[in-house]
């Protein structure tokens, strides 16, 4: 299906985005109930700290982000790994609230921000005909994370302190990745992209949107919104896990195990959407990229079985499958390719940006009093909107041909 260098792109992009795992919700999550015991303090203050430390990460990273235009890859790559390294290092010396708010910063910026970055832009260049195989492909790497690392965490935890946790991931990092970077990667250039001969017809007449002008066009906006639904929503619900599961009654390890159903949907769909995207185009799947996160938020609301968990996540699971492929292929479907750098490190900084959002959103809902069930409402509302509004415009999204 890829060529030789293809495949070392891809291979590339798959160990990136696992490791970008380490700056996700999902895995800091997992540390929630630890570090608020640590620093004696409540939900509310620890997702305004985690929000706040997430919202200047999304600032930083519109800046940074766009040097992956002009910065040779294994370069950039390179940085990117020793502050990983750096940054995990750092997050196990937390010991008051100012530390912790350096240590979210740094991990969000470096993991959840940077590593898939680097990933997706590099793949989103780099294939055209192939892009959206090889994105899913490259997106299997969180979900693998999403697959083994709750369950394992969780374990760990009741029997290692959570700060040698975190030693171990910043040793791993820096003994790994730099040499696996080097190999992948150090004499990747984009002219050495698919040959035209395996473009589709057409596809290299696209214009290339710049920054400036993307933020101008109002389809942008309509785009953002649903895009950034996955990011908010689910950063919330695994942020907060500790809290659902005891809204719910539901016992420690339910929503981790669960986790396993998220993580197989999630990759089935990433392998059929990337074959999806490459037969219909982006713009054409985009609509159903939410439906299952809309019907999760209705499962919440609805049901208190602790089974019903693994359908619950399940649903965000086929959703998360469809936004991480949609959301690099889209913007380089429709913007083209030359500046998808600064145009991805505005993108990737928005859904960053959102993940501060859903925090403060949920820490601030759950301080007021309000049931897993009210904020489930309020999440499905938003959706609704947003699909609302691309409906509208679904048949407006063909890129500029010149």
């Amino acid at each position: 299906m890829f060529k030789n260098l293809s495949l070392k792109v891809i291979i590339f992009g798959f160990i990136f985005t696992f490791f970008s795992s380490f700056g996700q919700s999902f895995f800091l999550g997992l540390f929630n109930f630890s570090i608020r015991e640590t620093l004696s303090i409540t939900h509310g203050q620890f997702g305004s700290i985690y929000a706040s430390a997430t919202l200047l990460s999304s600032f930083i990273l519109i800046w940074f982000g766009k040097k992956i235009d002009d910065i040779d890859i294994s370069k950039f790559a390179f940085f990117v790994i020793i502050l990983l390294a750096f940054s995990s290092f750092l997050f196990s010396k937390i010991s008051s609230v100012t530390f912790l708010f350096f240590g979210i910063l740094l991990m969000r910026f470096s993991g959840q921000g940077m590593m898939s970055h680097t990933a997706t832009t590099t793949i989103s260049r780099y294939f055209t005909k192939s892009r959206g195989k090889a994105l899913s492909t490259a997106w299997f790497g969180l979900s693998l994370a999403e697959f083994i690392l709750p369950v394992l965490t969780i374990y760990f935890l009741t029997f290692i302190d959570w700060r040698i946790i975190w030693i171990t991931i910043s040793i791993i990092v820096i003994l790994f990745l730099p040499a696996a970077s080097i190999i992948l990667v150090k004499k990747l250039n984009f002219e050495s992209r698919e040959t035209l001969s395996d473009l589709h017809e057409g596809n290299e007449n696209i214009k290339s949107w710049k920054r400036s002008e993307v933020i101008k066009d109002y389809r942008f906006y309509i785009l953002g919104a649903n895009m950034l639904a996955m990011p908010w929503i689910t950063t919330g619900i695994f942020v907060y896990q500790s809290f659902i599961l005891s809204s719910k009654n539901w016992g420690p390890f339910v929503i981790a195990k669960s986790f396993m159903a998220y993580s197989i949907l999630s990759v089935i769909t990433l392998f059929i959407s990337g074959f999806l995207i490459d037969k219909f185009t982006s713009r054409k799947i985009l609509i159903y990229m939410n439906i299952p996160l809309l019907l999760s938020s209705i499962v919440i609301i609805f049901f208190d079985n602790p089974n019903i968990s693994f359908l619950f996540l399940g649903l965000i699971g086929i959703s998360n499958g469809l936004a991480n492929v949609l959301g690099s292929s889209t913007w380089a479907e429709i913007y083209g390719v030359r500046y998808i750098g600064s145009i991805k490190a505005l993108t990737t900084a928005l859904m960053v940006f959102s993940t501060a959002f859903g925090t403060a959103l949920y820490g601030l809902l759950i301080d007021k009093g309000f049931s897993i069930e009210q904020i489930a409402t309020i999440s499905a509302i938003y959706i609704s909107i947003a699909l609302i509004f691309l409906l509208f415009i679904r048949n407006k999204l063909n890129p500029v041909k010149i």
